[in-house]
């Protein structure tokens, strides 16, 4: 069941990146599997887990940049200012637990400059409701992996509350506003 459910999601994902303009660069799962080492205490698969929360299509980097993106283009307009701050603090803790652990991963967000931005903000803020809808299901198909690693499990369980919990109510908030 869970590997179907990641498929599923894996699908709906690349769906999302596809319309989000980043497709090119997230769909090499390389971009986020080249950093794992041997010279870490984490597994292998847990090294992934971290990294694609930080680098994958549906992770912190990637929507730090698409929040960035719609703000040069549009201006300070909220919810994507405020949300683009929680997702710094996000990366911040994703790669304190990957310095933590001596996993190496790009201290530049490969994703700044490469975000095709929606036509409106109307559609920005539904972009957003996708892609934290996205991101609590990245979540939810990996906390029981990192369940032996206290560290990674709570910050994993913070993640997606604030995305569960404040960034999907305002972006479906914005899209009501926005339409």
């Amino acid at each position: 069941m869970a590997t179907v459910k990641r498929g599923w999601m894996i699908g709906l994902l690349a769906a999302i990146v596809a319309v989000s303009g980043i497709a090119g660069l997230a769909s090499d799962e390389t971009l986020w599997t080249s950093y794992v080492t041997t010279d870490s205490q984490l597994p292998a698969d847990v090294q992934e887990m971290v990294l694609e929360a930080l680098m994958g299509p549906e992770g912190e980097y990637a929507a730090y940049a698409t929040y960035a993106a719609i703000i040069e283009t549009y201006g300070e307009a909220n919810p994507f200012t405020n949300i683009m701050a929680s997702e710094a603090r996000h990366i911040e803790a994703l790669t304190s637990i990957l310095d933590d652990y001596g996993v190496p991963y790009p201290e530049e967000n490969p994703y700044l400059g490469l975000i095709e931005v929606p036509e409106s903000l109307a559609a920005a803020a539904q972009a957003g409701v996708d892609a934290e809808i996205a991101n609590v299901d990245l979540y939810e198909g990996q906390l029981e992996a990192v369940a032996d690693y206290p560290d990674i499990y709570n910050v994993f369980v913070n993640l997606q509350s604030a995305s569960l919990n404040q960034h999907l109510p305002a972006f479906e908030r914005a899209v009501a506003r926005y339409s």
